[in-house]
């Protein structure tokens, strides 16, 4: 629901009344009685972006995104020999995490046969 600012022709009152956009203007104002109130015409809100979605590059052109991967260098991604050693191991359903492959600490020979 809108907020209306509103003045009064005889008494020069200025008020701001929220109110639907399916009720009538007002005509009556409240603090000299007279039926003189005028709905003033206003600018309108703004709009206001808020959250992390709306970025200046999330419109940009095609040539623009074409020209801005062209001038990016190649030795961005990582080798595949950082990306391994940089790897966490996976998460199972119940929330524990999965040991790495490999020989299980806990599963040494048996050096006493």
């Amino acid at each position: 629901m809108p907020t209306y600012d509103y003045v009064c022709k005889a008494c020069k009152h200025q008020l701001e009344i929220f109110q639907s956009m399916s009720e009538g203007a007002k005509r009556k104002c409240p603090e000299c009685g007279k039926l003189a109130l005028q709905r003033l015409i206003g600018t309108g809100g703004g709009v206001i972006f808020k959250g992390g979605g709306f970025w200046q590059t999330d419109y940009r052109s095609e040539s623009y995104k074409a020209g801005e991967k062209a001038d990016k260098p190649a030795t961005d991604a990582p080798k595949p020999s950082e990306a391994k050693a940089d790897a966490k191991p996976a998460a199972k359903k119940d929330g524990k995490a999965t040991p790495p492959a490999g020989p299980s600490p806990k599963s040494k020979p048996d050096t006493n046969a």
